[in-house]
Formats: C-alpha cells, sequence, structure tokens
C-alpha cells in the first residue's frame, strides 16, 4: 500500500489543504484551524444541499470535529480560471457556467438544512447587516493603509450614509440560493462536468450577485463586450421575469458589483495587512477599474464624490506598498 501527502496552495481563508494518494486514488485533507464551524458543519451542510439537488459538490469520506479535519473528495487541480486562462472564445466557457449558475438559481433554497452530527444549519438571507459588514471592509482595511485610520473612519461614516440610500433601491427579492463566490477558480473541470467548491459562505439572497461574481471576477481580465456578452446570456437563458424587468436587474447587477468591489478591496487588503498574504494586492488596481466602470449611473453619484475627492487616480492603479 503505497501512500503519500502533498500540500496544495491555499486560499484566502484559514483552512489547510493536503492531497492524500493512496493506491493512486487521491483525497483532498481539509484542516481548519480557525471557524471550523464554518469551514466544516456549513460547508458540508452547503455541500449536501447542493448534491442534493444534483450540483456537483465534493463528497465526503471522513470527519474528525473536533481536530478540524474533514476528508472531501478530490475533483483535481483544473479549475475554470486556468481553463479561461488558455482558451480563445472564452464565451463557450463562459456560458456554461452560466448554465450551471442557472441550474443552481432553479433550486429552491430551505432556510434549514442537515450537517455532519446531524446538526441543523440555517441559511441567512441577505440583508443589509450583510451588505454593510461585506462593504465596511473597504473603510476598515484599504482606506487606513491609504490615508490613516482617523481619515478613513471620518470618510466611512459619510459613505454609509450614501450607500445606505444606494442599498436601499435594490429591487429584486432575497429569495433564491446564492453561493457568494461563483468565480471561475471556485469551479472545477471534472470529467465534462462542473464541480462547485468554497461554498461556506452562501445565503439567500439576491439573484444578481452570482452573476456579479462571475462577470466581474477580479482575476480574469475580460473586455467590457466579453463581459456585456455574458450578461445578455444569462438573461436570455434564465427566468422570464427578468428578461421583461431586465431595466430592475441591471439596477440590481451594478449596485451588488459595487457593493461586491469594494468587499473585495477590502479582504484583500487584510489579507495583506493581518494574514501576511501579499498576493491578493496585485488584484486591487482592476478592482478599482470594476468599480469605476460600474458606477456610471445616477445612483452612484454621491459615492463617487466622495472616493474621488480622497482617493487619486495614482492611488488605485499602484499596488500597496506597506
Amino acid at each position: 500500500m503505497k501512500s503519500k501527502i502533498q500540500i496544495i496552495a491555499g486560499d484566502a481563508s484559514f483552512r489547510k489543504f493536503y492531497r492524500l494518494v493512496l493506491n493512486k486514488k487521491s483525497k483532498i485533507i481539509v484542516f481548519a484551524n480557525k471557524e471550523k464551524y464554518k469551514n466544516l458543519i456549513v460547508y458540508l451542510a452547503i455541500n449536501k444541499f447542493l448534491r442534493t439537488n444534483k450540483i456537483l459538490t465534493p463528497k465526503l469520506y471522513s470527519y474528525n470535529y473536533s481536530k478540524g479535519i474533514i476528508v472531501i473528495e478530490d475533483f483535481g487541480n483544473l479549475s475554470f480560471y486556468k481553463v479561461l486562462l488558455n482558451r480563445k472564445n472564452k464565451l463557450a466557457v463562459y456560458k456554461k457556467l452560466v448554465d450551471l449558475l442557472i441550474k443552481i438559481q432553479q433550486i429552491k433554497p430551505k432556510a434549514k438544512i442537515k450537517s455532519i452530527n446531524n446538526k441543523s444549519y440555517i441559511i441567512n438571507k441577505y440583508s443589509n447587516k450583510y451588505l454593510f459588514q461585506e462593504s465596511d471592509l473597504f473603510f476598515d482595511w484599504y482606506l487606513p493603509l491609504l490615508l490613516g485610520r482617523k481619515k478613513a473612519l471620518n470618510i466611512k461614516i459619510k459613505s454609509n450614509k450614501v450607500l445606505s440610500k444606494i442599498y436601499s433601491k435594490l429591487k429584486l427579492s432575497n429569495s433564491y440560493f446564492v453561493h457568494r463566490d461563483f468565480h471561475a477558480q471556485n469551479l472545477m473541470k471534472v470529467d465534462q462536468k462542473i464541480g462547485v467548491i468554497d461554498s461556506q459562505d452562501a445565503l439567500i439572497g439576491n439573484p444578481a450577485y452570482d452573476l456579479v461574481s462571475l462577470i466581474d471576477d477580479v482575476r480574469i481580465k475580460t473586455s467590457t463586450k466579453l463581459k456585456n456578452q455574458i450578461y445578455s446570456y444569462y438573461l436570455k437563458k434564465t427566468s422570464k421575469i427578468y428578461k421583461i424587468n431586465s431595466c430592475k436587474f441591471l439596477h440590481d447587477f451594478d449596485i451588488l458589483s459595487v457593493q461586491r468591489s469594494l468587499k473585495i478591496i477590502g479582504i484583500f487588503s487584510r489579507l495583506f495587512k493581518r494574514d501576511k498574504k501579499k498576493q491578493y494586492l496585485k488584484f486591487i488596481p482592476y478592482t478599482w477599474q470594476l468599480l469605476n466602470m460600474r458606477m456610471n449611473s445616477e445612483i452612484f453619484l454621491d459615492l463617487k464624490k466622495i472616493l474621488d475627492n480622497h482617493i487619486s487616480k495614482k492611488s488605485r492603479n499602484k499596488i500597496i506598498s506597506g
């Protein structure tokens, strides 16, 4: 019996990943030394819920919750991020990912689902609380690096008054399963199927959110033309409700894209400052480009004015050095 353990490059979480190869068959060992409940109980509950609804997620083989360990199915190394990097016709690939998203959005989300040890987990609904928790990361972690804590706090107070008005303008109902990190790096090519990973942050929320994650993916630079083509394909294939209310859908898409970009700039800044993971800083200038691109309607005028008054174009295009 031959066995081998390989360390796998980690993600933005506190988890560590290992590939266990035993007699030419491999499994993934996930070790969560922090946030065990979220990374084990919640993750496995969401995976089980999706698998029950015919969405490919990693099977659970064994677990030891007290030690923070689970052993799950190995989907290999080929993410759709890698597939897209090497593909000229990116739209054909994105169409498959959109088809999967629509399939997920057709699932009727349950508030209460089961996990290991017969524990129940309640999938929360997106609310202003979550929207602000996420966008606050921009003001709490990114701005202090540029402007210092005191100035950052003043800008946060002004901006949150404006963001409160913006978030109140969201029109579509929070009634869809939202993965919350539905981008190409979390979608794996498993033979001819698509496997979904990193689902522990899922909520019940706005249908535009996961489409934002896919189209405005900060890790892959795509043209405005391609973004529009993916968006149009989604509208063509999805519910008639969105086609009839396409203006409302675009309105929500833009708001959630701006909110998500603020969140991501904040998260990457936190990973740099708190967790010493500076590799994520390289994505911030492009995230700023996405933020600027989506802030082009009247509802963002006041927010844009605040940001323009305090953060120069030069700063946005520059990778933070310390």
